[in-house]
């Protein structure tokens, strides 16, 4: 952390909640952040002590309904006069670098919603100002990690049971209107950050690399079919891992049959995930190979009890990081990697190239704007700006 920043408070007593703000007060925070909260509140771990919103009737009301007892519209004043242990952050992705920054100056650990920042340069500036030991961190919210049915299959590929993981697929194929894209912000590279790989299948591309460990090259294509947008707005991409596993990966907004899903097949089983924005136990299937005994099978389909992958799962394992003053899981380099595997996606379909990980850094146009500059994707003021200095 830089000189000037703050010594960051110590963790909070196990006798007193963790002092969390909301920074955002639209439908995420609304629908997902503030009843995880309200639930752990209920169960003495937290205690909701702030909001912000830059619309003081929005972020007012927010805090009526529930129950907050503190409404702000400037950011910096809430930091300095609640001293909050945690903000979850609720903004659009082009406000998140900048928010997440003062949060950790203040000395605050961070639960940013994806996507987390809008490039590598920003994702790395964020990490600069993390603490080096006992936090504050910043983790992003990749809840499709969490809950029984992940926990299960990820133990099951790490011990090896089902065999080496040989072919996947991932896929996120939904459907967007133009309805949606008539609000302003979305579909432009420099409001809502990139298209369905960014904004949509980061969660999918997440849980994979979760369960399958480092990938290691990408080929991609990207196409703008239906939508009069700057990103793209269905991409295809092959990517292979470093323990040779091979996977297909799709994001469309074009697809009125919606799914998401993940297909890995191991040596010894078949284990597929379909649903549609989060899981249970029972939207997991193992298909065992050929002479597996039904004994073996059985135990892999013991998935326990019924936790479902939510903001909920996430958040107790936060907030129990926190208190250990542990690096949570989707910080650091961790949280960092569905970025990066997104990143050289965009790279891949906008050059043609096959992109390796590790090879995008400063210096790189796409460390700094996933369009890259690329002619046909980059904004027209950016290709105006590239053409000019050629």
């Amino acid at each position: 952390m830089s000189p000037s920043t703050p010594t960051p408070p110590s963790a909070p007593p196990a006798d007193r909640p963790v002092r969390v703000a909301v920074i955002g007060t639209g439908a995420i925070a609304r629908g997902s952040h503030l009843p995880a909260l309200r639930r752990l509140a209920a169960e003495g771990g937290t205690e909701v002590v702030a909001a912000v919103d830059i619309d003081a009737a929005a972020v007012e009301a927010f805090c009526a309904e529930g129950g907050v007892p503190h409404a702000y519209t400037d950011l910096e004043r809430m930091l300095a006069e609640r001293r909050p242990d945690l903000v979850t952050v609720c903004t659009p992705p082009t406000l998140h670098r900048e928010q997440s920054v003062a949060a950790l100056r203040a000395g605050a650990w961070v639960w940013c919603e994806k996507p987390p920042v809008p490039t590598l340069a920003d994702y790395d500036a964020v990490q600069a100002e993390e603490g080096a030991e006992g936090g504050p961190y910043s983790s992003i919210v990749f809840q499709h990690r969490f809950g029984s049915g992940a926990r299960q299959v990820r133990r099951l590929l790490a011990e090896g049971a089902l065999g080496r993981p040989l072919v996947a697929h991932c896929q996120t194929t939904w459907y967007r209107d133009a309805a949606y894209y008539a609000v302003p912000w979305r579909g432009r590279w420099g409001t809502e950050g990139g298209g369905p790989a960014m904004g949509h299948g980061i969660h999918q591309m997440d849980l994979l690399l979760d369960l399958l460990g480092p990938w290691s090259e990408v080929r991609a294509m990207a196409g703008r079919l239906v939508h009069d947008v700057e990103t793209e707005d269905v991409s295809t991409a092959l990517l292979r891992f470093d323990g040779g596993t091979l996977a297909t990966v799709v994001n469309s907004v074009l697809s009125p049959d919606e799914v998401s899903r993940i297909r890995i097949d191991c040596e010894r089983a078949t284990v597929e995930l379909t649903h549609l924005y989060g899981h249970a136990n029972a939207d997991w299937r193992i298909t065992p190979a050929p002479g597996v005994t039904a004994d073996e099978v059985a135990v892999w389909r013991d998935f326990g009890p019924d936790e479902p992958s939510s903001h909920l799962a996430q958040l107790r394992e936060l907030l129990a990081a926190l208190r250990a003053g542990t690096r949570p899981r989707g910080s650091g380099a961790d949280g960092r990697t569905s970025l990066e595997l997104v990143t050289s996606l965009y790279k891949s379909a906008f050059t043609g190239a096959t992109v390796r990980r590790g090879e995008i850094g400063p210096g790189d146009p796409y460390y700094t704007a996933l369009h890259g500059g690329a002619p046909g994707w980059a904004p027209a003021v950016v290709e105006a700006v590239v053409e000019a200095a050629v």
